[in-house]
């Protein structure tokens, strides 16, 4: 069984767990249950499978049935927090402290770099700026970006950058990146860095309509109505035509600028629940 900090979902850690032991002995769900003073011998398989949640109690409880101590019950219980976080702001912080717990036993969760790159617009666009600046210094590349950030900033994100593999420097100190693009992947704690992001990208947006002159930036918009089988259509033909766009940007070995594109579709009414009255 994987070290409980390379998990980052408490209920896969309980079924882990249970698998575990149940390959060695003849350990069984209600035996699981007993130790932990439940008395539905099911009820942990439940919340393996996310159809109940840990009570802040229950919490303590299964941590002293899968003998926890220390840091490794510090971790179980943040990651039960991150769980049940009903806003991104109660997520980000449950998931900052268990990052926190993993870097001081010098752990890597491997979800956490990528939650680590979508927390910051900065990452992102220095990990294409950069490579398109050679030699360029910290503070050069701090005056490059819109709107201006700090030198300190600047070296703070590339540090990360390479530290994370997103950014390798070549033999002459050039940055170069790893992959050509970056993509969120199916992880279950990028969600909640990659909405803080678009957030902050969709802040940077508006500032670009009085700031950036009309020639280098595109807006364009569509009011309409409709069905949830026109919406699944839709988001297909934008994911299509976002891929097509990456395979354009990506032809070029170099680049003038940086750009961000925006694609949303989102509603600005309600489900009208009387059409069918």
């Amino acid at each position: 069984m994987k070290e409980i900090l390379e998990y980052t979902s408490y209920r896969q850690y309980i079924a882990d767990y249970y698998a575990d032991k149940k390959a060695k002995s003849a350990f069984t769900w209600q035996e699981f249950a007993d130790e932990a003073g439940f008395s539905s011998r099911v009820y942990l398989k439940y919340v393996s499978e996310g159809r109940f949640s840990l009570s802040e109690t229950a919490t303590v409880r299964v941590a002293d049935a899968m003998r926890l101590v220390d840091y490794e019950r510090e971790y179980f219980t943040e990651m039960v927090q991150f769980d049940h976080a009903k806003t991104d702001a109660e997520k980000k912080a449950a998931f900052n402290k268990m990052l926190a717990i993993a870097d001081a036993h010098k752990a890597k969760i491997v979800e956490g770099d990528a939650f680590r790159y979508f927390e910051s617009w900065k990452n992102p666009v220095l990990r294409e700026l950069a490579p398109s600046m050679p030699g360029a210094k910290p503070l050069a590349l701090a005056h490059a970006c819109r709107p201006e950030i700090t030198a300190a900033e600047v070296t703070e994100s590339l540090n990360f950058l390479i530290k994370a593999g997103f950014l390798k420097k070549d033999e002459e100190g050039r940055y170069i990146q790893t992959d050509k693009f970056i993509t969120t992947g199916p992880l279950d704690v990028t969600p909640v860095a990659v909405r803080g992001m678009h957030r902050q990208m969709g802040e940077l947006a508006l500032e670009t309509i009085e700031g950036v002159a009309q020639d280098e930036r595109h807006f364009s918009g569509l009011t309409m109505g409709l069905t949830h089988k026109a919406y699944e259509e839709i988001v297909q033909e934008i994911d299509a035509c976002r891929k097509r766009i990456a395979a354009i940007a990506t032809r070029d070995s170099e680049i003038d600028d940086v750009y961000r594109l925006n694609m949303q579709l989102f509603p600005i009414t309600k489900k009208n629940s009387n059409k069918n009255a």
